[in-house]
């Protein structure tokens, strides 16, 4: 749906280019036409212009949670305004399984819903055609050439620009440090200093004066004034790693930073101004930690402006080998070695591990194997030595037998699990969703399957 009637024609024909076959398309103008649309047919995907939902509700979390009801477990990509984006969070909060801004790149959008389908077992109705392209294979520290890697660097160049607080959230290794390093090199503060502050890292009774710095004197051990990581970055990008390890205390004075742009070093009365663009990252879920109230609901909304999503290297197998690569040119320069690759068996091998560390653990193997041997073609054989992780997960004992019990089908134990999910967040869909890492759509499809079995059982 779309407000704008050429655009949602021309988008129409630009998806009808990039898919294997020319799907059914229904272009509707506002919320209220989708909603009735949605009652009387069946979809695939629906694609919402997040500023046409307005005569369908108020808040468009509510109306997108309307939508995601009615389309009966379709993919829905929440369509927003590059000004829109705390619009487009909340549509994805509401249910929506992703967030495109616009103006919209059609044959990205194409490419994404692809991505979509195959996560979510809709590929047998969405085939989207798998076009040569131009792709970038490196970006600003990034090595990939995957559709999912071109999609983060398209995000990172859209959002550069602009001096709003960015929120990146990816599993540990996946490089949300790069991404922050490369969101001020293509900004405006290029010029101005980048700082970063690994939360996790410091101790949190000495976290306010490494963040806001100290004046002689405000305890012992204090012999000089100090500025802090805030101040240092003036004029520049402050980048505050492991966000939701900062303690809640502390939460609340950087969230007055935010409003004000004002800082206090500790032990100070008077107040600086600061000017930074401040970059935030997690591996957590944050709204499981918003739940669990470990992280300030209004800080979160205060920083997650600008959304950027790292995605695990499990996802992008793609990208597996040319990291492999990128790493063995780069440690067998370092240590004066001359390797010429790896072999088919080793690159097989390699493709079909998971990676749970992501590139960071791509990393380490490959410097383990520059160090460890000479030189020449990678084998198997030595990609076994190298490879300690999955040596000491197979060293682990298996548990001794358990008494047989009853089991019960899959489905029972995937309802009671996301069930007690929803009871332990007094019902609320969204944030059971949020700590189950599913969209609130996935379990709406299921409580209807569910019902329907359990109908089928009584008959």
């Amino acid at each position: 749906m779309d407000r704008d009637a050429s655009s949602a024609r021309v988008l129409a024909e630009t998806l009808a280019e990039n898919l294997v076959s020319a799907p059914e398309m229904t272009a509707v103008a506002g919320g209220r036409h989708a909603a009735e649309t949605l009652k009387g047919q069946d979809f695939d995907v629906v694609l919402a212009d997040l500023t046409s939902l307005a005569d369908l509700a108020e808040a468009t979390e509510d109306a997108v949670t309307r939508l995601v009801k009615l389309s009966r477990g379709a993919l829905v990509v929440a369509l927003s305004d590059g000004a829109s984006v705390s619009a487009a969070v909340a549509a994805m909060q509401a249910g929506a399984h992703d967030y495109v801004a616009k103006p919209v790149n059609g044959p990205a959008l194409a490419t994404r819903i692809g991505e979509l389908a195959e996560r979510h077992g809709k590929t047998r109705a969405i085939a989207i055609e798998a076009r040569p392209q131009a792709c970038v294979t490196g970006f600003a520290g990034f090595v990939g050439a995957s559709s999912a890697m071109q999609f983060v660097y398209e995000q990172i160049e859209r959002i550069a620009p602009s001096s709003a607080p960015v929120f990146i959230t990816g599993e540990s290794g996946t490089g949300k440090e790069v991404a922050a390093e490369a969101l001020h090199a293509r900004g405006p503060r290029a010029g101005g200093a980048f700082i970063a502050v690994n939360c996790a890292a410091i101790p949190r009774d000495l976290m306010e004066s490494e963040l806001f710095g100290v004046v002689r004197g405000a305890y012992t051990g204090a012999h000089e004034d100090r500025k802090g990581a805030a101040e240092l970055a003036d004029g520049g990008t402050l980048f505050l790693d492991e966000i939701g390890e900062m303690d809640l205390s502390l939460q609340s004075k950087l969230l007055r930073f935010l409003q004000t742009g004002t800082m206090s070093r500790v032990g100070e009365s008077g107040t600086r101004k600061v000017d930074v663009r401040v970059i935030c990252a997690t591996n957590r879920n944050p709204m499981q930690m918003i739940a669990d109230r470990t992280f300030r609901e209004d800080l979160f909304y205060r920083l997650h402006v600008l959304p950027i999503h790292l995605p695990p290297l499990r996802q992008r197998p793609a990208d597996v080998m040319a990291l492999a690569r990128h790493f063995l040119a780069t440690f067998a320069r370092e240590e004066h070695k001359r390797f010429t690759g790896f072999s088919a068996e080793a690159a097989s091998a390699m493709l079909a591990r998971d990676w749970p560390g992501n590139v960071r653990q791509v990393q380490n193997l490959v410097r383990r194997l520059v160090v460890m041997f000479d030189g020449g073609e990678i084998d198997a054989a030595m990609l076994r030595a190298a490879d300690i992780e999955s040596r000491e997960a197979g060293a682990v004992t298996a548990p001794a037998p358990r008494e047989r019990r009853t089991v019960l089908p899959m489905w029972q134990q995937e309802q009671r699990i996301i069930e007690d999910a929803i009871a332990s967040f007094n019902g609320n869909i969204s944030l059971a969703a949020a700590a189950l890492e599913i969209s609130p759509s996935t379990i709406y499809r299921k409580r209807q399957s569910w019902a329907e079995m359990n109908t089928a059982g009584a008959a």
